[in-house]
């Protein structure tokens, strides 16, 4: 969105009563002036700073003149505008719509939250019983091939589980084949 477009949705807020006062809109009409490059005038600056117009006046006539002027004038009433009034220049509407995000983006770290949400707890049970359901299927299989694997696998798991877990289970697996 060009700066001319958000200069002219922001017309009526900035031109509504007691938005900014005079004191403010003479020291963006200043800087303007003075600084680099030189968007206002002597002239048009002397015209915008005239005590005898309305304050809304001036300000709608300014806002018009830069308007006309293009993009790069419009950018830099909005750089003075930050400097001269930061909470009025946070408080513009065309401000609010950039800073909406858009309700067709993924927002990662709320989806991460919603994905995550149950814990580290609840991973761990889902495992177990995964992991549970599936050792006894494998082992009440009704083929003594699979005894035989499983003898063979529980046999190299004294790094994964502990001795005395791994021994229960040898004698489990060898109380199968006598019952």
């Amino acid at each position: 969105q060009s700066y001319c477009h958000r200069l002219q949705h922001d017309m009526y807020f900035l031109t509504s009563t007691s938005r900014l006062n005079e004191q403010v809109v003479d020291k963006i009409v200043l800087q303007l002036n003075r600084v680099y490059p030189q968007i206002l005038t002597n002239e048009e600056a002397e015209k915008f700073r005239n005590p005898k117009a309305s304050l809304h006046t001036r300000l709608s006539d300014l806002l018009k003149h830069l308007q006309k002027k293009g993009d790069r004038h419009c950018q830099e009433f909005y750089r003075a505008l930050q400097i001269n009034a930061e909470q009025l220049f946070n408080d513009l509407p065309s401000r609010k719509i950039l800073k909406t995000p858009d309700p067709t983006e993924i927002d990662t770290d709320k989806e991460q939250y919603m994905l995550n949400d149950r814990g580290p707890v609840f991973f761990l049970a889902c495992f177990s019983v995964a992991a549970g359901l599936a050792l006894f299927w494998y082992c009440c299989n009704s083929e003594t091939q699979v005894i035989g694997r499983a003898r063979r696998i529980l046999g190299f798991s004294p790094i994964i589980i502990g001795r005395h877990v791994r021994n229960i289970c040898m004698l489990y697996l060898e109380d199968i084949p006598r019952n």
